[in-house]
């Protein structure tokens, strides 16, 4: 399998307002079709670098190139390589669905029968052609996700930003919104650029960045950085307390079962070979990215309505 391009490439960016550094010395590269994720607390420099990619907001110092164009002499030409959900719904409430895509649209020079077909292909790929003709201010909270990516999609572009894209969505919605980004990555290699306050969809990324005060502290695969930042844990069901610690660490107990955290998956093969009297009914598995983001940064990710400002 041949190397992936490199399709975003930020070196040395920075940042400030007055005092305070939003980004400070950012440097890494997106491959192309990858799914990115760039995780870190309200306030990490998050949608600041995001609002420089896109070109709305100046940079202190440092290169930015996408699609192997330069921002300073390209902005416009990078604008069209870019679809962009932002954290907040940028749809005019009083106009309907269809009108809303239509006027976005024609600011692309897509008119006519080409807009139909790309509205309808977009219609069926997230399930709202029976709202075409509503307004999107009588829309619940899902629907109204459901056209913000179609508007960023209606270009066609190579990469896709998703700030917070499912924050306060219910699960059937956050389904289909990774349904379809799912398929837009298989058919067109799209490459996908994610901020999320769910570890969980992290935990499906290519590649992880971790912000903390505008600077990286921890980067790699998940897997990656698992291992780094995180043990393994064994979950003992059914055994005694006793048992568990006669594995030599202290158990944490839990509903029906004890866990114990091992340094990784040799240990824990050890532990099995000495003690199999014990492992009747167990299960090994890698830590959670929650854990990676506390270790890391030593604060936890939760979800915030009110999106950064830094």
């Amino acid at each position: 399998m041949s190397e992936r391009k490199t399709i975003i490439q930020i070196e040395h960016l920075s940042k400030s307002f007055g005092d305070l550094k939003a980004v400070d010395d950012l440097s890494f590269n997106v491959k192309e079709g990858e799914l990115f994720a760039f995780l870190g607390v309200n306030g990490a420099g998050k949608s600041t670098t995001i609002s420089i990619m896109c070109g709305q907001q100046t940079k202190d110092s440092g290169k930015v190139f996408i699609g192997g164009k330069d921002l300073d002499e390209s902005t416009e030409g990078i604008k069209r390589e870019l679809g962009v959900v932002f954290q907040n719904s940028v749809l005019d409430k009083a106009l309907s669905v269809r009108d809303n895509l239509r006027y976005r649209a024609a600011l692309y020079g897509i008119t006519g029968a080409v807009f139909e077909k790309r509205l309808a292909e977009l219609a069926e790929l997230l399930d709202f052609a029976d709202l075409m003709k509503r307004t999107v201010g009588k829309l619940s909270g899902g629907q109204r996700r459901r056209i913000d990516i179609a508007r960023a999609l209606l270009h066609s572009p190579e990469i896709l930003i998703l700030d917070e894209p499912t924050t306060g969505l219910d699960p059937q919605t956050r389904k289909l919104l990774w349904g379809a980004v799912s398929r837009l990555r298989k058919e067109q290699n799209m490459t996908v650029f994610l901020t999320t306050h769910y570890m969980e969809e992290a935990a499906d990324a290519d590649y992880v960045i971790i912000l903390d005060s505008g600077r990286i502290v921890a980067e790699g695969t998940p897997l990656q950085l698992k291992n780094k930042y995180t043990g393994d844990f064994i979950t003992l069901y059914g055994a005694t307390e006793d048992e568990a610690r006669l594995l030599g660490t202290s158990p944490e107990k839990i509903p029906g079962a004890y866990r114990i955290e091992v340094e990784d998956t040799a240990h824990a093969t050890e532990l099995i070979i000495k003690h199999p009297e014990i492992f009747r009914d167990y299960e090994i598995t890698k830590g959670k990215m929650d854990d990676i983001f506390l270790a890391a940064t030593g604060k936890r990710l939760t979800g915030g309505e009110n999106g950064e400002r830094a």
